[in-house]
């Protein structure tokens, strides 16, 4: 540091000024990119979609799973599950929160997957609880707000920060190195704010086992979350856990569910038959995943 500042001070003043600017430029450049990527910026006119459909505004397919981000997974799912219908509209156009998925029903928008789902339960009359005890749904509550509010940000730190090998993310983003490296910042910067950012990978490495194994000691033998039906919870853990089963990153630990959690990786298999007969179109590798090797 002491070197780029002494050879910064031994210029003259219009280089100092061309090396200031230039280097203002590279940001901005960078930071436009990265929003053009990720938000895609303005929205685009409002289309003449078909009414008493929904929308479903999310990005591309996965080359495993059918999205690369466990929310959209999650409330597709639940489109499935309550048989609603729907039309994909994949693109980077976010929603009025900045937020991926949202969606639009008869022109109303509704931005977060757990919102939407409060939204159409309410306008569709759907209950997908209505099996559970009221105790029962607080215990799939606080299983929804572990995967979706701590697991969450271990996918992301695998995928961001931890696996040396980012031809994933490359192939599925389509993008190049450089705004690869610009997307990683952005992310540790989030995971840094949210806190589990600050630990070792040793350290989160075991916070994100203990996750895996609550949720395997939970389900047990158990068809699904809470029992032999379905409920709508187990969108979102099946969100996350596919993420972990078809599309995960790190070291050693692909194969993680199938080698240590069997009756995770039974339970994603099983969600997968019963909601997604045509999981292999919905990905843009045609179903093929690391999980089997």
């Amino acid at each position: 540091m002491d070197s780029i500042m002494d050879t910064f001070n031994n210029m003259d003043t219009l280089q100092k000024v061309l090396c200031v600017v230039g280097g203002g430029a590279v940001v901005i450049v960078s930071v436009v990119g990265l929003r053009k990527l990720c938000f895609n910026g303005k929205k685009k006119a409002k289309k003449d979609y078909p009414r008493d459909t929904v929308i479903f505004h999310q990005i591309g397919r996965g080359p495993y799973a059918p999205s690369m981000t466990p929310f959209a997974v999650k409330l597709e799912t639940y489109l499935r599950m309550a048989r609603i219908s729907y039309l994909n509209v994949h693109g980077r156009q976010r929603s009025s929160k900045g937020k991926f998925p949202w969606i639009e029903y008869n022109g109303q928008e509704v931005a977060d997957s757990s919102l939407c789902i409060e939204f159409l339960n309410k306008k569709m009359g759907v209950d997908l609880n209505r099996n559970l005890s009221p105790a029962d749904k607080g215990v799939a509550q606080a299983m929804q707000a572990m995967v979706e509010d701590h697991l969450y940000w271990f996918l992301i730190l695998f995928r961001w920060q931890y696996d040396n090998d980012k031809s994933l993310m490359l192939n599925a983003f389509k993008i190049g190195k450089f705004m690869l490296w610009m997307m990683q910042r952005h992310y540790k910067k989030h995971a840094w704010s949210q806190g589990l950012g600050r630990h070792t990978e040793e350290e989160a490495t075991d916070m994100f086992k203990k996750d895996l194994q609550s949720l395997s000691d939970f389900i047990g033998t158990k068809k699904f979350l809470m029992g032999d039906e379905p409920c709508e919870t187990d969108c979102a853990v099946f969100g996350h856990l596919s993420q972990v089963y078809w599309q995960f990153m790190g070291t050693g630990y692909v194969n993680i569910l199938k080698d240590k959690y069997p009756n995770l990786a039974g339970y994603c298999e099983r969600m997968k038959e019963t909601f997604w007969p045509d999981w292999d179109q919905c990905t843009t590798q045609g179903g093929t995943k690391a999980a089997v090797k």
